[in-house]
């Protein structure tokens, strides 16, 4: 029996009680890797050899919570003498003397780094060049596709990424993972912050999973809670003339339906997203842009990287970088939009996940169109600093996987780990391609 394809808390208890060790859970993913990521394109690198050496050290730890867990770490997070590239050839060669600090929680739990997950150039594009597990011929999403994808293959239990405007949710319902963005502050952020809108975050495929992950990521219990709640539904919250696919539409509605079985309060959510919140987050993706870049080599970034940081640099230049609506989106506006509710449920992507092809050698004009169509219904959540996560539920008539968001005010991660947790035990899924 192999191990992989078992969860971080199978694996766990198994390593801890002493019926499994960690170097036999790390074979089996690293038999895993090299079989499935040749179609996938998952992993930048693999870290076979560290990763056996950190096994055989753990030995037999009883007292740690991911003791043997293999995990894989975007490759724009600290990994101590590995280099971060960021997706960019313009990156420092330099290895990094330290972990990132929720890199080093992980690993003082008994997690083990199997490798480093690839991600779109400075992060900023919703599709990377990763494939789908689910159909090889669609994009896994991103900018934490790599890990997405990782998970959805069974190849690692736990990945480690980060969202700066649906970079977890998007990959995670495009590949059918639990994903989750923790409220601003709860953890360390990315060195990459993007304004303060980005945060690190795990991809699972069970809210148990998420829930352990969670907890050791922030050094302290993150427990379900969740009495009668008032949530609203959304199916399409977005400006008129923005479309979502109506079976993503109906997921939505039918993950409503299930908590109101459940004995909370669901209502229609009518409001539509202010058309002026869609543009200052297309223009603060242009300053991340901009600011991500300025100390690099230009000539080394991709054709579209480029023209996007020369935009983010006009716009900067001209007061007009969409930090006025985001304070404005983060202070008051975010509350006022939603109003009287604690949860809102929406579909985490508005269309299929596109053609994995050719997208680094598109220009940035057809990238952001594609970009926008597909994943509109994050950002909102990024430019406010709230919690939000995307679980999936029910299979799309093309047969991929299909993922509703769940969003909270802030502080509200335990509500969400709560539905998320009634709305897996009501409609439980395919872990993973390869797996129940």
């Amino acid at each position: 029996m192999s191990w992989a394809g078992r969860t971080a808390v199978e694996i766990a208890d198994a390593v801890r009680a002493g019926e499994a060790t960690a170097e036999q859970v790390v074979a089996d993913h690293l038999e895993a890797v090299a079989a499935r990521d040749g179609a996938v394109g998952a992993f930048r690198t693999v870290l076979a050899e560290s990763a056996m050496a950190d096994a055989k050290a753990l030995g037999h730890r009883p007292d740690l919570p991911l003791a043997g867990v293999p995990i894989a770490v975007k490759d724009n997070l600290a990994v101590a003498g590995q280099t971060a590239t960021n997706g960019t050839r313009a990156a420092s060669p330099a290895p990094a003397p330290d972990d990132h600090p929720v890199v080093a929680r992980l690993r003082a739990a008994g997690a083990i780094v199997l490798g480093l997950t690839n991600c779109p150039e400075l992060c900023l594009y919703a599709m990377g060049d990763t494939r789908n597990p689910w159909d090889p011929k669609r994009t896994a999403g991103g900018s934490s596709g790599g890990g997405a994808a990782a998970v959805a293959a069974g190849m690692v239990p736990l990945a480690l990424g980060n969202d700066g405007l649906g970079s977890l949710r998007v990959p995670g319902a495009a590949c059918g993972v639990v994903a989750l963005k923790p409220g601003h502050g709860l953890l360390e952020p990315p060195p990459h912050d993007w304004f303060a809108m980005s945060e690190n975050g795990p991809l699972t495929t069970t809210v148990n999973d998420t829930i352990l992950a969670l907890t050791v990521m922030a050094g302290t219990p993150i427990l379900p809670e969740a009495e009668d709640l008032r949530i609203a539904v959304a199916p399409n919250p977005l400006p008129p003339g923005f479309s979502v696919d109506a079976e993503f539409r109906q997921a939505a509605r039918a993950a409503g339906a299930t908590l109101r079985e459940a004995g909370h309060t669901v209502v229609d959510h009518g409001r539509r997203f202010p058309m002026s919140l869609g543009w200052s987050t297309i223009a603060a993706w242009y300053a991340c842009a901009a600011a991500d870049s300025d100390d690099l080599d230009e000539h080394e970034l991709e054709p579209r990287t480029r023209s996007m940081a020369r935009v983010g640099r006009l716009l900067r230049r001209t007061r007009r970088d969409g930090s006025r609506r985001r304070d404005q989106w983060r202070a008051y506006g975010a509350d006022q939009w939603f109003g009287d509710i604690d949860v809102l449920v929406t579909p985490t992507i508005a269309h299929l996940p596109p053609s994995a092809e050719g997208r680094a050698s598109r220009g940035m004009a057809r990238n952001a169109y594609a970009d926008i169509r597909f994943a509109p219904l994050t950002g909102a959540w990024n430019m406010a600093g709230w919690p939000a996560m995307t679980i999936p539920f029910g299979r799309h008539s093309s047969g991929l996987p299909m993922g509703v968001q769940l969003i909270a005010p802030p502080d509200g991660e335990r509500l969400l780990l709560s539905l998320a947790g009634h709305l897996e035990q009501a409609r439980p899924w395919k872990r993973s391609v390869y797996h129940p």
